[in-house]
């Protein structure tokens, strides 16, 4: 693995260290500043919905300025958007924190472009070890992120203050690291057509290119109602917030640590199959959520959610960056 291939997935294990961290408590930070209980989630359905509205607007600046660039903006979007959230927590403005969850969903959509630039940093024959290795980054964030949300939970007098200043510390870093990662140029990487010339409307109506589309949206969609519920299910079971970020790190070690093999099962199975194993783990994950309320039957869930996860991403993902240069900057949401 090349230089730049570390260190995009350590960038990786930086955008899901934000991500975890966001999922863990913004339900709960919207829990405890909501006028009315039903309103709790919205920072939570604020990120996805940020994330979905500004895809657009990332792939114009991904074509326009190229990956170094947009992906810098991204991280100033996250730097930005973290103080905003630290500052409605430290003065109990609800709306200020939906806001802010909703511009970080532009942090979101960038980050989610990290996967399809590591296949364009690859020689074509190793674009899903590539692929799957960078995604692997992630466990950066299953470590760091429930960790560094358990620990600065407390930290200052108002909760979870001190974790969102965290978050914008670690797009700091981001930057660095991101700054330190040479992409291809521009010529070489923007297209909208597939390797046999085809636009990418033609694409949309190919079965194979269908199926990865929908397992995308599947594994993304189980992956995110579940993850974002968890937090506040297990509070209204009465577990404490150390069990919810325990659940939580196993659910995304099982989103990235089969990235270090999902390529090789790829290559030999084939990206449907490994695909439909995804589908079975994820209804797995269904069952035995719905089977009880314990620590066990949570955490194994989740971590059984993360590998479905994993298994539909980075199918679907190889389906698509073998098919076209740029496909994800154009249907990633």
């Amino acid at each position: 693995m090349n230089r730049n291939l570390w260190l995009l997935a350590i960038a990786q294990g930086l955008f899901l260290t934000n991500n975890v961290v966001f999922i863990a408590i913004n339900g709960l930070v919207g829990l405890s500043l909501a006028p009315v209980g039903w309103m709790a989630t919205l920072p939570v359905m604020g990120y996805v919905v940020g994330g979905a509205l500004s895809t657009g607007l990332v792939a114009r600046t991904q074509a326009r300025w190229g990956r170094q660039v947009a992906f810098q903006i991204g991280l100033g979007v996250a730097f930005g958007s973290a103080l905003l959230a630290a500052q409605a927590v430290a003065t109990r403005q609800f709306g200020w924190l939906v806001a802010a969850t909703v511009i970080a969903g532009y942090y979101s959509a960038n980050g989610q472009l990290y996967r399809f630039a590591a296949g364009e940093l690859a020689a074509p024959a190793f674009r899903e070890k590539a692929v799957s290795l960078v995604l692997a980054g992630g466990l950066i964030g299953a470590i760091a992120g429930p960790n560094l949300a358990n620990l600065t939970r407390d930290l200052l007098p108002t909760p979870f203050l001190a974790a969102y200043l965290a978050l914008a510390a670690i797009a700091l870093l981001s930057m660095v690291v991101m700054a330190g990662i040479r992409f291809p140029s521009e010529p070489a990487r923007a297209t909208t057509r597939a390797a046999d010339g085809r636009p990418l409307s033609g694409l949309l109506r190919e079965p194979t290119f269908a199926v990865a589309l929908v397992g995308a949206a599947l594994g993304y969609g189980v992956m995110n109602l579940l993850m974002a519920a968890t937090p506040l299910a297990m509070q209204t079971c009465g577990l404490p917030f150390a069990d919810a970020a325990l659940v939580l790190e196993w659910h995304v070690i099982g989103m990235f640590a089969p990235g270090f093999f999902t390529g090789h099962l790829i290559r030999r199975f084939g990206a449907i199959a490994v695909m439909g194993v995804g589908v079975l783990l994820n209804a797995a994950c269904i069952a035995i959520a719905l089977s009880g309320q314990d620590l066990h039957q949570f955490l194994v869930a989740l971590f059984l959610l993360g590998v479905g996860w994993n298994f539909l991403f980075t199918g679907s993902t190889t389906s698509c960056v073998r098919q076209v240069v740029q496909i994800g900057d154009q249907v990633i949401g």
